[in-house]
């Protein structure tokens, strides 16, 4: 038995540059926010996980430091599982925060998995039974957002000139602008680059209904969340509505939201937050449900080098990889400078590979994490 002694969660942020800042349906960027979560052991191990920041990483900060440590310090920390199971039982399925809880566990549970992976000494990709390999990766983060076609398409086509064969552009604007958008994109990069678009929850079915015939003759490969995750009744609606594809899941919290959702037949994507959904534990089962109806995991990439690390050595490790999402932000310090290299290069096939390494291949600058500390406020304003 390795028994946890210790849990620290760490909220950090960033300004973002207002000549750096990018629209899109939820808003314009101001700020990058992240939870970090270290986990110490009585043998020495130290573990890193990412929570997502649920647009208030001090409260999921504050649920990690005071709940989860409560309820999990003492425990095995090669049984994660038991962990899961405990946190789930205590925080999300009876009298719980829910969603909050959802996003500290995932991190908590990332910590947990790097330090089976050094107990192990594997790297993460081979812990899930999995191994090295190419991974197709589209051209995503938060860019390609709101602004004039032409801009747009330029943007686009650099991408593609890095190497990239997928791109995904930030809709949910007007119907029009969205269509003369998605146009000058297809007109600038041709047939052979994939398009997908993203509305971030921004349309109503009437805008669905007008968007899609479009959509379906420029060849958009999906239409990823046009409406909240709760909305199921309108996922299936406008499913029927085109030969579009939907996408969702980056705001679907566990297996028991991702099932219904799957089963509904409205989407043909599936994109669980391994910083959101319930961490790595969580998603093998989520990805075991979408792979018994053929669909593809194409998980959604959080803010720093940690979620997208293990998100590629993830998608390693399952039997039905999709896309990654690699993060184009033009500005990502936690992309960029909080580990001792990037999490992900891309090669001359629009293809990133894991990091070799125990775990997910990457150190923690612990002297960047306490550089940049919390900034309270909303992150899209």
């Amino acid at each position: 038995m390795m028994k946890i002694v210790q849990i620290q969660a760490y909220p950090v942020s960033f300004p973002v540059p207002t000549d750096k800042s990018v629209t899109l349906g939820i808003g314009r960027s101001v700020k990058r926010d992240a939870v970090l979560i270290r986990v110490e052991t009585d043998q020495g191990l130290i573990g890193w996980g990412e929570s997502h920041h649920g647009r208030c990483p001090g409260a999921i900060a504050r649920l990690v430091d005071t709940t989860l440590r409560e309820l999990v310090v003492g425990m095995d920390a090669l049984d994660v599982s038991g962990v899961w199971a405990r946190v789930y039982k205590m925080q999300i399925g009876s009298h719980g925060m829910g969603a909050a809880a959802a996003l500290a566990l995932s991190g908590l549970d990332l910590a947990l998995w790097d330090i089976r992976c050094q107990a192990a000494g594997m790297p993460l990709y081979t812990m899930l039974g999995g191994r090295s390999r190419p991974i197709k990766a589209y051209a995503g983060g938060i860019s390609l957002g709101w602004q004039e076609p032409a801009s747009l398409a330029d943007e686009a086509k650099a991408y593609v000139e890095q190497g990239y064969r997928a791109v995904k552009l930030r809709v949910g604007d007007t119907v029009a602008r969205d269509i003369a958008r998605v146009s000058a994109v297809r007109a600038a990069l041709g047939p052979e680059i994939d398009i997908l678009v993203d509305a971030n929850t921004n349309y109503t079915l009437d805008d669905t209904r007008r968007v899609l015939p479009a959509y379906d003759e420029l060849d958009v490969g999906w239409l990823e969340e046009p409406f909240p995750a709760h909305d199921l009744g309108l996922y299936r609606r406008a499913a029927r509505l085109g030969r579009t594809p939907l996408a969702a899941g980056e705001n679907h919290y566990t297996r028991y939201e991702f099932d219904p959702l799957i089963a509904s037949e409205s989407i043909g994507f599936v994109q669980p937050d391994l910083s959101k959904t319930g961490g790595i534990t969580e998603s093998l089962k989520i990805a075991a449900i979408a792979g018994a109806r053929r669909l593809s995991v194409n998980p959604h990439t959080s803010a720093t080098a940690v979620n997208m690390a293990t998100s590629i050595s993830f998608l390693c490790g399952i039997d039905n990889p999709g896309y990654f999402e690699a993060d184009l932000t033009a500005y990502n310090p936690f992309r960029d400078d909080m580990t001792d290299k990037p999490p992900y290069v891309l090669d001359g096939n629009g293809c990133v590979s894991p990091l070799e390494g125990i775990g997910i291949g990457l150190t923690i600058d612990q002297a960047f994490v306490a550089a940049h500390p919390l900034i309270e406020g909303p992150c899209y304003v």
